[in-house]
């Protein structure tokens, strides 16, 4: 049986002075329906440019996509994408921010069917009280669940995360993983987050999988998670198969930490956390 989703020989090049440079090279990975896989590695090694590529927002130099049977060519709704800024529209509510994509997506409902699909999905983020707020009048982390909410209400068929937790407070991010993870066990959307959090991509991964370092990154190592799920964070980190794999990831990374390269276009200079 094909994979849900498939990346073969994913290739992207940048012009440069020098000639072309070699971002991402030959990157080959299949996801199955409903699994969660995340994208590890150095900042500037490719990891958002793969996702960028996935997402339709960036061209691809070489090679190809396939989800759900279908070859990718560009942008679309079948993927929701929630990226480290929610970037609101600051003139529309949270609720009307959501509306926006719903419109476009189900435009053949009925008003009342879009307008239910927004408060349940703005409910369930915890956001039922203040969903007619502007974005100013938001919390970064109120405003990273609109964000979350508008991902899922299109229902896509792949989830796509850019650091999604990556500019809250370590509270803020661990309740938003929790929230995330219930969402998505509720819709078991196959999924690919980028994250440069060894622990919070093991405890929210079915596998992780580790980029080299750039220029020309590519798979380095896939590490499968086997945690029991529904996930609780002190469950998972008693585990006895926590550290090993921890350990593993961190081993990766510092493996490759001596070729640390400049960031890359699309890659954005955060310190690994690990």
């Amino acid at each position: 049986m094909s994979a849900y989703a498939e990346l073969f020989n994913l290739s992207k090049t940048f012009p440069s002075p020098q000639g072309e440079r070699v971002i991402v090279r030959n990157f080959n990975l299949t996801i199955d329906a409903g699994e969660f896989v995340t994208l590890i590695g150095h900042s500037g090694c490719g990891k958002s440019t793969v996702l960028s590529m996935v997402a339709g927002l960036s061209s691809i130099t070489a090679g190809g996509l396939i989800l759900a049977g279908r070859e990718l060519t560009g942008p679309g709704p079948d993927r929701g994408m929630v990226f480290q800024s929610p970037s609101l529209l600051p003139w529309l509510t949270a609720f009307e921010n959501v509306m926006l994509g719903i419109n476009q997506v189900f435009f053949t409902a009925p008003l009342y069917e879009r307008q239910q699909i927004a408060e349940y999905y703005l409910s369930v983020v915890g956001l039922a009280d203040c969903m007619h707020r502007r974005p100013r009048e938001l919390s970064q982390g109120m405003r990273q669940r609109v964000g979350i909410a508008r991902a899922f209400a299109l229902k896509p068929k792949m989830l796509l995360l850019d650091e999604p937790f990556g500019m809250l407070d370590a509270l803020t991010r661990y309740e938003l993983q929790g929230v995330l993870l219930e969402l998505w066990r509720k819709n078991r959307i196959a999924t690919l987050m980028v994250t440069h959090d060894v622990d919070e991509a093991l405890y929210l991964s079915d596998r992780v999988v580790c980029m080299t370092d750039g220029p020309a990154a590519e798979v380095g190592d896939i590490v499968p998670v086997h945690f029991p799920r529904p996930r609780d964070r002190a469950s998972v980190m008693e585990h006895p198969d926590y550290d090993p794999l921890r350990e593993r990831l961190i081993e990766f990374l510092e493996i490759h930490a001596h070729r640390r390269p400049s960031a890359v276009p699309g890659e954005r200079s955060v310190a690994l956390t690990a």
